[in-house]
């Protein structure tokens, strides 16, 4: 029988991890990064802290995404409201809103990404917004 020295069952132990984590990585990949069937492109010029910002769907639909206050702070929360017209959902009501927060950034400054997405009965539509805080 092979006797394994201490080092390689901690480096087993490590490639173990690793694999676990990719694993794990690649199972819950679509909650992070969502596949879209269209994605919806924002108005140009549109900036989150002064007004909210529309995008105009493919099919003729709107959605917008309002961020208070303004203009969007860190550590604060955040009141994320999206508004979506033209498109039909199998839920009523065409407003949703919730409440997130930025974490702070040691840089000063921090480029974002609030991709909303809207599932239709035929399709999921995504809709990166992309603003920056701290400048």
């Amino acid at each position: 029988m092979v006797k394994f020295a201490r080092s390689h069952w901690i480096n087993l132990a490590m490639i173990g991890a690793l694999l676990l984590i990719a694993v794990a990585g690649h199972q819950f990949s679509p909650l992070l990064l969502p596949k879209a069937d269209v994605t919806g492109v924002v108005v140009p010029g549109c900036d989150l802290h002064l007004h909210a910002c529309a995008a105009i769907l493919p099919q003729g639909g709107r959605l917008e995404l309002s961020i208070t206050p303004r203009p969007i702070p860190f550590l604060q929360t955040l009141r994320v409201e999206v508004t979506v017209s033209g498109v039909e959902f199998a839920t009523r009501g065409n407003t949703y809103a919730g409440e997130a927060a930025l974490p702070v950034c040691v840089s000063g400054s921090m480029a974002w990404v609030a991709t909303v997405i809207v599932e239709t009965a035929g399709q999921r539509i995504a809709v990166p917004y992309r603003f920056e805080t701290g400048h």
